[in-house]
């Protein structure tokens, strides 16, 4: 069957594309266009041809699902440049997303023309890859090499009229988007063939001091992975070496770093992702209605939901204890809207529209009319019930009760209510609207529609949602809990917080267990510890440093000293106070402190992670061990490019 279609009207040809869900260049669609550009040159009654694709998207990139069988032709490269070789001017017609080859393919077109929502990107780097059909080459021809190395080696997307900006588009179409491409196809039929991109004079860095900046800055970011360097590599080509050499140099470096097994673990987190919320049971089960949201608690926490809420179009109603903590859980959710304002992310108009969706109040009534309602109160069992209990007298019959939180036995909360189905478990990571990791707990009496709406309710907000079932700290709180023990050990046998700090940073976190307390706040983990003592087994090893550190107001960050002391620099550096206490607890214990190499500690920190999710497998809290992966590298940081603990298990 057919991917590609072509209609003749009045000269112009309409080529399109229909290739479900996301219009991918598989083999169907690549063997399609080459047809299309084959016919559409040979017929003397066509002058120009709009490339155009049905659904929900332009072409979104490469069908990932042919990365590892062998490539047939006609291969990507040889169709663009089929592309460009054509004497009839091609218009592509864009919308939704144009990426990867989607991208290169629209690069490949004499024009392109998009909708004012479409979006566009290389995000190739992403997969532990570069472009592979040309787009290091054109792309910086079209819009310099500065802004194209930022879209290739930091796999953002640029929107409409940043890419009309930019000159990465013609034009911008409002209303009808076919209309407006076949009307630019009819004018630039009447004009010159304009020169492919490939033909474009090349473009050097306007300044190579902030050039050499951001490479160092991309280089510093990269922390082990390849592909960010490799962009760096290819995009250098582009105004270094004529183009056809810098097109043969790409395809060099994409079929190497394709191979690799950097590149074969990202591909692993890519479909895991897309992978872990697809839930068999749900399929036929339709989700509760999702407009009015409720959110009670407007600290960090409940701010980040609610503007989380707020951006993706819903409305909310904060809920706080008194004014002034309305007032300022309404004034964090405002700087939150403020800041995706200034960087971009939403236009002045959105900004308002998106304040005006936000109401804040003091009584529970106030959320009588809300389909979801979420607590983001202090973690503690008695708290969390008396909030739970109120809202069960206020909310309709149909709406859906959340829990925020990290380890609370959901099941036992659900039985503060008078239906217990209805209360499913909602662990946003902070801060929530950035985060895209979103743990779905599920009690044991959770009602399926209560489910489907915690999974409908994720993909909303754009992220990427994880079933887990109940335990103390579920899965991600769970893992981390583990390694985060594992560090103690060591710290207390004989390293320095900075040495596993260090070794993390190398093996490619973004920051250290020990740094990372530090910015959470120690006192979270203190109040968690506490209250697991009276059921922690009298058996297990139990480090007291951390809690001690507490007992002297040092609760990291927010206090000035933690593991660290942040008194001179933010980053904060070791404390001799710390290595003091540190000493006198091994001393205290007995402990024959030992030194641990970089491998040492990694290898131990890895062994821990990879036992616990084994565990964690074991009693069914995790659906299969790309979920544990997913987590791990969504919520801690675990580099994408080794694919999550439990992948590299099975890929040694």
């Amino acid at each position: 069957m057919s991917k590609v279609s072509i209609e003749i009207s009045d000269e112009i040809a309409v080529v399109t594309v229909d290739n479900p869900p996301v219009n991918a260049l598989s083999h169907l669609v690549r063997t399609g266009l080459a047809e299309a550009i084959q016919q559409t040159e040979t017929n003397p009654e066509i002058v120009a041809v709009v490339l155009i694709c049905t659904g929900r998207t332009f072409i979104a990139g490469a069908d990932v699902r042919e990365f590892n069988k062998p490539a047939k032709p006609p291969h990507l490269p040889d169709l663009i440049e089929q592309l460009e070789d054509v004497q009839k001017p091609w218009v592509a017609a864009l919308h939704g997303t144009a990426l990867g080859g989607g991208l290169e393919v629209a690069l490949g077109c004499r024009h392109r023309i998009a909708k004012t929502d479409t979006r566009f990107g290389l995000p190739e780097v992403n997969l532990g890859l570069i472009p592979g059909a040309g787009g290091s080459v054109r792309l910086p021809r079209l819009i310099g090499p500065e802004a194209a190395l930022d879209m290739i080696a930091g796999g953002r997307q640029v929107a409409a009229q940043k890419a009309l900006e930019i000159g990465l588009i013609d034009e911008i179409a409002s209303g009808d988007l076919l209309a407006k491409a076949i009307k630019l196809a009819r004018q630039v039929a009447q004009m010159p063939l304009a020169k492919p991109i490939i033909c474009l004079p090349i473009k050097q860095p306007e300044s190579q001091a902030e050039w050499l900046a951001t490479k160092t800055a991309i280089k510093n970011r990269a922390r082990g992975q390849l592909s960010p360097l490799a962009a760096i590599e290819v995009v250098e080509n582009a105004f270094n070496l004529p183009a056809q050499e810098a097109l043969s140099k790409e395809r060099e470096i994409f079929l190497t770093l394709k191979k690799s097994p950097q590149s074969a673990a990202m591909r692993h987190i890519f479909f895991a992702e897309r992978s872990v919320s697809k839930i068999a049971e749900l399929k036929g089960i339709a989700p509760r209605k999702l407009d009015q949201i409720g959110v009670i608690g407007g600290g960090t926490m409940g701010a980040g939901i609610a503007a989380a809420c707020l951006l993706a179009g819903l409305f909310v109603t904060m809920v706080e204890r008194d004014q002034s903590s309305l007032q300022a859980g309404l004034e964090r959710v405002f700087s939150i809207l403020e800041n995706s304002r200034s960087r971009g992310l939403i236009n002045a108009q959105k900004h308002d529209v998106m304040k005006s969706a936000l109401t804040g109040e003091l009584d529970y009534k106030s959320l009588s009319q809300a389909d979801l309602i979420i607590e983001a109160v202090f973690e503690d069992m008695a708290v969390k019930n008396a909030v739970l209990t109120q809202i069960d007298a206020v909310a309709h019959p149909d709406a859906v009760f959340a829990t925020n939180t990290s380890y609370l036995d959901v099941g036992e909360l659900a039985s503060s209510l008078a239906d217990p189905s209805r209360l499913i478990g909602l662990h946003f990571f902070s801060p929530a609207h950035i985060m895209k990791l979103l743990e779905i707990v599920r009690p044991p009496q959770l009602d399926s529609a209560v489910l489907a709406t915690g999974f409908a309710f994720a993909k909303r907000l754009g992220k990427i949602a994880v079933p887990a079932g109940v335990c103390d700290g579920f899965i991600a709180n769970r893992m981390m809990s583990s390694y985060r023990r594992e560090a103690d050990y060591m710290v207390e046998d004989g390293a320095w917080p900075q040495d596993v700090d260090a070794a993390m940073v190398e093996f490619g976190f973004p920051m250290g267990i020990f740094a990372m307390q530090d910015m959470a706040g120690l006192d979270i983990g203190w109040a968690t510890r506490k209250r697991q003592a009276a059921t922690r087994p009298k058996s297990m090893r139990y480090v007291d440093i951390a809690d001690r550190i507490c007992e002297m107001g040092r609760f990291g960050r927010k206090t000035g000293q933690g593991w660290y002391d942040y008194s001179d620099e933010k980053t904060g550096k070791p404390d001799p106070a710390i290595e003091q206490l540190i000493l006198e607890e091994s001393k205290r214990k007995g402990i024959k402190r030992i030194r641990f190499s970089t491998d040492e500690i990694m290898g131990r920190m890895i062994s821990t992670m990879q036992s616990e999710g084994r565990a964690i497998l074991d009693e069914g809290i995790a659906s299969s061990s790309q979920a544990i992966d997913v987590v791990m590298v969504n919520g801690y940081g675990f580099p994408r490019w080794r694919g999550g603990p439990m992948y590299m298990k099975t890929a040694n």
